[in-house]
């Protein structure tokens, strides 16, 4: 007769336990029992069958659970330790019931219902490891999941554990959002701290997650976290990216090591917001990417108007772990606050939602709501600024039926703003680009350079000053500044390569700028004016074919090209600059549209 063969499959395998089964049946043996049937109704069976988990065997003290896939495991494993969070907060310390999660990924045996193998023992040897409330996996989970999942994942070492032969390597998961945080207890935080003497002390403040119950409240948390993102850029010798680029790993899965690599920066700062009703919840940790470990964690429940209390805090928190020296000018910008109705803060933090969208109707609404915050607060400087700001755009991008007039009002919204409070960084950034295109331009790099010294990190600021140094005659300088942007802002937006092919055709350096320009059109195709720029370096080079072939791409796109148009808005100080770019497109046989009806 043929031996029957023995089944075998892939798969991941979750092991959980209660931590202080025995002390807890010793105290209450039906009041817990009653408890973990009641976890396990309302908390486990719900998030294993949401992801598609199968429960192989329930012991008194935990369970056993099959997945097809280490990322189902570890995303179930993580909703159940935050519900248990939770549900213990409040509770007494002898009361509560926690539990160790390991997970593991491995061949098992399937008998029937029953599976058994090295791949579940490893997961029941590293459960046994994991702190209270804790999650830990060893290698083979960790390569599925650590990019998959927005997690953090602390490397723990290898682990001799009973019945495997070789040693194993485990990792913690560290979850954000409520779950309560804890500072890792095998790093010394002050080491971590003086080492930053090898390296530059730099920050990326990454997004802030939602955990409010309402997913419009987004807007809130990422206001939050801009906000925070602005105050650190206030210091001096503190290297901060812009939130273009640290906003771009939001609501992905993200690796702290990978994102400082990324950014160029030693620390990176996660967290949470969960607003309900009149009570706010705010969780941060900073942490060191070159150990994984917490410098610092912290949680603030408090009243939604405390809300600029708790990010003075934050950014006091983070200058005292990181050990940075204030300069008497970063004090006075940091002290610089004025108090600000809710209310008029949470209109203000979603019209500014709007006009970040850089879109005509994104600026019509975004204008609504912070004439709403100004009913609220008629003194808010900050809601000024980005109302001038909106107007000053829809001038630059041809987005008002009466542009004169829009560019006219941001001007005067903006001096308004200045006035009101001469500290207000955005308020000069306003002033700076708004003058700029009213051809002003000593008082437009007069105004940027303000903005930079109320908030040396402004990585707007940088590119506002280079964009009027480039009309100014002044290309080098402005690629001097285009890099310090760069530097702030390392996933930067196609239009900054916009402003350095300025720079480069300004110095006749056309193939330099071509090679920009193609690098625009790989990430928007369909931008006139890089169209427009690329043909006139190829009319420049008398590579004609090319030259020809770009023009005809603008002409599709906006039949009624005007060079005239363009020499009377843009605010060249030297008009043989301006004659550089039309020579370039002359050279190809350009002519103006015919205004013949």
């Amino acid at each position: 007769m043929a031996e029957e063969r023995v089944q075998r499959r892939l798969a991941a395998i979750l092991a959980a336990d209660v931590v202080g089964y025995s002390r807890l049946m010793g105290n209450d043996e039906v009041g817990t029992l009653a408890q973990l049937q009641k976890i396990r109704m309302e908390v486990f069976d719900p998030k294993i069958t949401q992801h598609d988990g199968r429960v192989v065997k329930l012991m008194g003290d935990g369970q056993l659970v099959e997945f097809a896939s280490a990322v189902d495991a570890v995303t179930c494993a993580i909703d159940i330790q935050k519900e248990m969070a939770e549900q213990n907060s409040s509770i007494p310390d002898d009361q509560k019931v926690q539990f160790r999660i390991g997970i593991n990924v491995g061949d098992i045996i399937v008998d029937g219902d029953d599976i058994y193998g090295d791949g579940v023992n490893v997961a029941a040897r590293v459960e046994g490891l994991a702190d209270p409330g804790g999650i830990y996996i060893p290698r083979t989970a960790h390569d599925q999941v650590h990019d998959k999942i927005p997690i953090r994942i602390e490397d723990r070492g290898e682990q001799n554990v009973k019945n495997i032969a070789n040693p194993v390597r485990v990792y913690s998961v560290v979850m954000d959002g409520d779950a309560e945080i804890q500072t890792s207890d095998d790093a010394d935080t002050e080491t971590r701290v003086e080492s930053s003497e090898t390296t530059s002390n730099s920050i990326a403040v990454l997004a802030f997650n939602n955990m409010s119950d309402d997913a419009d409240q987004e807007y809130f948390s990422d206001g939050i976290s801009e906000d925070i993102i602005t105050d650190l850029s206030k210091l001096a010798n503190l290297h901060v990216i812009a939130r273009n680029s640290s906003f771009v790993y939001k609501g992905g899965a993200v690796s702290i090591p990978d994102v400082a690599k990324e950014l160029g920066v030693r620390y990176v700062l996660e967290g949470s917001v969960r607003k309900a009703g009149n009570r706010v919840r705010v969780t941060a940790q900073l942490i060191d990417s070159t150990s994984g470990g917490h410098v610092w964690a912290d949680r603030y429940d408090r009243d939604l108007s405390d809300i600029f209390a708790v990010q003075d805090e934050l950014t006091q928190e983070i200058v005292s772990a990181l050990k940075l020296t204030l300069t008497p000018d970063d004090q006075e910008r940091l002290a610089h606050k004025r108090e600000i109705d809710i209310d008029a803060y949470n209109f203000y933090l979603r019209g500014r939602e709007q006009t970040r969208l850089h879109t005509k109707s994104g600026n019509i609404e975004g204008r609504k709501l912070l004439d709403r915050a100004i009913e609220l607060a008629p003194d808010y400087a900050a809601a000024h600024a980005s109302i001038a700001f909106s107007h000053v755009m829809d001038y630059a991008n041809g987005w008002s039926e009466e542009p004169e007039s829009a560019l006219k009002s941001g001007l005067e919204l903006a001096q308004r703003s200045a006035d009101m409070d001469d500290k207000e960084p955005l308020a000069h950034f306003a002033l700076g680009v708004g003058y700029m295109w009213s051809k002003q331009l000593d008082r437009s790099m007069a105004e940027s350079s303000r903005c930079l010294e109320l908030e040396p990190n402004s990585a707007d600021g940088y590119l506002a000053l280079a964009h009027a140094l480039i009309f100014n005659g002044e290309p080098e300088a402005a690629i001097d500044r285009i890099e310090t942007y760069i530097d702030l802002d390392p996933l930067f937006p196609d239009l900054m390569l916009h402003f350095l092919a300025e720079a480069r055709i300004s110095l006749k350096q056309f193939e330099k700028a071509v090679e920009v320009l193609r690098q625009r059109l790989d990430r928007n195709p369909n931008s006139e004016s890089a169209i427009a720029l690329l043909a006139s370096c190829y009319g420049n080079l008398g590579k004609l074919d090319e030259g020809k072939e770009a023009l005809a791409s603008l002409l599709k796109i906006d039949p009624g090209f005007s060079l005239d148009r363009k020499k009377q808005v843009l605010p060249f100080r030297n008009i043989s600059d301006f004659g550089i770019r039309a020579d370039g497109l002359r050279a190809l046989g350009f002519s103006e549209p015919s205004t013949d009806s």
